[in-house]
């Protein structure tokens, strides 16, 4: 059903594998960074800039992007959302900010993760 990593370091956070086990969870079926979309070229036409989102949702025909960084640093991340909402309009992108994730976490009983996305470890390796 899904595309669940046995190990740990194929997700680059902690807070996606959570995720990933929350959609299995609920029977949702998902795949982990299935696509990647270019977002700028340089003049030979050399891709320059893509988006990789971290999760596709294929039933939902819907793209997960989960950020744990403090909203004063998300705007890289907002910038290329919007640009492939430009480039792309037909693709359905959400993105789960760090209190979504810990919205989500806590009322689905995981308090231990919600634990790992809070303070300053959150921003640990998050690009």
């Amino acid at each position: 059903m899904s595309e669940v990593r046995d190990s740990q370091s194929t997700f680059a956070h902690t807070a996606e594998e959570e995720f990933g086990r929350l959609l299995d969870y609920y029977g949702i079926e998902w795949q982990y960074e299935p696509h990647t979309f270019p977002l700028a070229w340089d003049n030979a036409g050399n891709v320059t800039e893509a988006f990789v989102p971290d999760f596709y949702l294929p039933q939902q025909d819907l793209y997960i992007e989960l950020t744990t960084l403090r909203p004063r640093l998300n705007s890289r991340k907002n910038r290329k959302i919007r640009r492939l909402k430009e480039l792309y309009p037909d693709v359905n992108i959400k993105l789960l900010k760090r209190r979504d994730l810990r919205a989500l976490m806590l009322k689905y009983g995981l308090d231990h993760a919600a634990e790992k996305i809070q303070g300053s470890e959150a921003q640990k390796g998050d690009t």
